[in-house]
C-alpha cells in the first residue's frame, strides 16, 4: 500500500470537491482547478476527509496512485492559501519591472527580454525581487524556472537570477585564489 496514496486529504470549509466522469473538480475561495483522475483510481469522500483508493494491484496503478493522491491535496491547498515563490536578480544592471501583463528585464544582454505570464499566474516586484504566485503549483513553478532560465545564477560571481534562499557555489577564478 502506498504510504503517501492512503493518507486521507482533510477538505477545509469553504472548499467544495466534486468527481464526475473521471474529472476531480475542486472550488475554493482564491478560483477553482480541475484536473483528470488517472485511469484504475477512485475517489471516496467521507465528511471533510478525501481518499484516494485503487481499483487494482497493477504495477502502474500502484505507481500513479501517490501521485494522484498529491496532486489533488495540492490542489486544495492551492484553492485554500496559494503558492508563491520568490527569485532575486543579483548583478550590476542587472533590473526587473512590470509592464503589461509580464516582466521586463535588464540581463547584461543587448535588449531587454520580456517575459508574458499565462492567466492564472501573478508577479510582483520589489526592488530587484520577483514574487510569482497563483493557485496551480505546477504553473507556479514552472513560470519561476523559466524566468530563472533567462539568466541563470553564474558561479563566479554569483550574477543571474536565483531563487531565494538558492545558495550558490562559488568557484576561485583563475587565478586560484580563495575568495570567501
Amino acid at each position: 500500500m502506498s504510504r503517501i496514496g492512503k493518507l486521507p486529504i482533510k477538505i477545509p470549509n469553504g472548499v467544495v470537491v466534486s468527481v464526475d466522469s473521471g474529472q476531480v473538480t475542486v472550488n475554493g475561495p482564491k478560483g477553482n482547478l480541475s484536473r483528470e483522475l488517472l485511469p484504475g483510481l477512485s475517489i471516496t469522500q467521507e465528511g471533510e476527509l478525501l481518499t484516494v483508493a485503487r481499483d487494482s494491484e497493477e504495477q502502474q496503478t500502484r505507481a500513479k496512485h501517490g501521485l494522484m493522491r498529491t496532486l489533488i491535496a495540492n490542489m486544495v491547498q492551492g484553492v485554500t492559501e496559494g503558492f508563491s515563490k520568490t527569485l532575486e536578480v543579483v548583478g550590476v544592471g542587472f533590473k526587473v519591472a512590470l509592464s503589461g501583463g509580464g516582466l521586463k528585464f535588464n540581463l547584461g544582454y543587448s535588449h531587454e527580454v520580456i517575459y508574458n505570464l499565462p492567466t492564472g499566474v501573478l508577479a510582483s516586484v520589489e526592488q530587484n525581487t520577483v514574487v510569482i504566485s497563483g493557485i496551480d503549483k505546477q504553473a507556479v513553478g514552472q513560470v519561476a524556472a523559466e524566468i530563472r532560465a533567462l539568466r541563470k545564477p553564474e558561479p563566479y560571481k554569483g550574477k543571474g537570477i536565483k531563487y531565494a534562499g538558492e545558495r550558490i557555489l562559488r568557484k576561485s577564478g583563475k587565478s586560484g585564489k580563495e575568495k570567501a
